[in-house]
């Protein structure tokens, strides 16, 4: 997988996904849509369910709603990235019940896999 880190294009890809998000949850409007255009525009318009079900997730876990950055990333931003390219390890920065950590470990790998599978050369 290519390495998730800032600066590579996938964290952008992440924040990006992570704003659309958000912005179409606070508005009402169709999720996996939105997704799908915004990342469709990048060649990874696959990738739409994929990040739905990710934020999701982490909001459950988390126990509240994930905040995006404007200008520069949010924490949730940082923490979603490290996530995704392992600097995070989920045990170590969320804590939550047995099986909402269980769906998000097995978001996170979904994504990993699906970003490189999406994204290969």
């Amino acid at each position: 997988m290519d390495d998730p880190r800032p600066g590579n294009g996938v964290a952008e890809l992440l924040s990006a996904a992570a704003r659309c998000w958000r912005t179409a949850r606070d508005g009402g409007a169709p999720v996996q849509q939105r997704l799908h255009a915004m990342l469709t525009r990048r060649g990874c318009g696959m990738l739409a369910p994929v990040f739905d079900s990710l934020m999701a997730l982490c909001e459950a876990a988390l126990g509240r709603r994930i905040a995006v950055g404007a200008a520069t990333l949010s924490d949730d931003e940082r923490l979603l990235i490290g996530l995704v390219d392992g600097t995070l390890p989920r045990r170590a920065c969320i804590a939550c019940p047995r099986a909402q950590a269980s769906a998000l470990d097995c978001a996170i790998c979904s994504t990993r896999i699906m970003i490189a599978l999406a994204i290969e050369p």
